[in-house]
């Protein structure tokens, strides 16, 4: 459960403490986030949901190194939280390098 899982859920508490803490962008509390974020999902279950299906996987994980927890349509529940994440920390630093430019 270590491989994949850990980092997982560890990501997530890393990109919130990187904006609260370093970044400051404010990006949490722009509707347009969670607007992104929502699409970001809605596209992320059909593709995701296609590769890792158990009917026949295109994508498979090595039961040893994730929770085992799949959600919905056999997605392993640590690609929401690696999603979270990477598309969140790529926004903040977008953002932040906007402002920089504009400064």
């Amino acid at each position: 459960m270590i491989g994949y899982t850990v980092p997982a859920v560890l990501s997530v508490p890393v990109v919130v403490a990187l904006e609260l803490l370093v970044l400051r962008t404010g990006l949490f509390r722009q509707p347009a986030y969670w607007l992104t974020m929502a699409v970001v999902t809605a596209f992320q279950i059909p593709v995701d949901g296609w590769l890792t299906k158990l009917s026949a996987p295109i994508v498979t994980y090595a039961p040893e190194h994730f929770s085992g927890v799949r959600f919905p349509w056999d997605i392993p529940v640590e690609d929401f939280l690696f999603g979270f994440s990477l598309v969140t920390a790529v926004l903040l630093l977008w953002v932040r390098q906007q402002r920089k430019e504009t400064t």
